[in-house]
């Protein structure tokens, strides 16, 4: 089984900083990628952010420039910096981790159950 958890939302004045934080656990025997995807209410779920096991990273036009990603030494883990944040960033941020799970011969994306970023105008 292999659980992801999320970890640094919250409430922000536009023009501001948050670090968000995402972490993947269990029996997993590698991780093809992780990404970032937030939905805002109304909306549907969109991709924000993405890096590869190599440290390839997309990003979403609408973030370009003012967001990072990045996987952490263990691997298992990723981090968004999101700089000059806008109103319009406000939604549930997800991490998911495209992995292939011990005793598994294909990859699974699993989702963790998002957090609140709020930026307030």
């Amino acid at each position: 089984q292999v659980q992801v958890v999320e970890s640094g939302g919250g409430l922000v004045q536009a023009g501001g900083s948050l670090r968000l934080s995402c972490a993947a656990s269990g029996s997993i025997s590698s991780i093809n990628s992780m990404a970032w995807f937030r939905q805002a209410p109304g909306n549907q779920r969109e991709l924000v952010a993405s890096v590869t096991s190599d440290g390839s990273t997309s990003y979403a036009e609408s973030v370009r420039g003012r967001f990072s990603i990045s996987r952490g030494n263990a691997k298992n883990t990723v981090a968004l910096q999101m700089n000059s944040l806008k109103p319009e960033d406000t939604g549930v941020y997800y991490c998911n981790a495209d992995a292939i799970a011990e005793d598994y011969e294909w990859s699974y994306t699993y989702w963790g159950q998002g957090t609140q970023v709020t930026v307030s105008s």
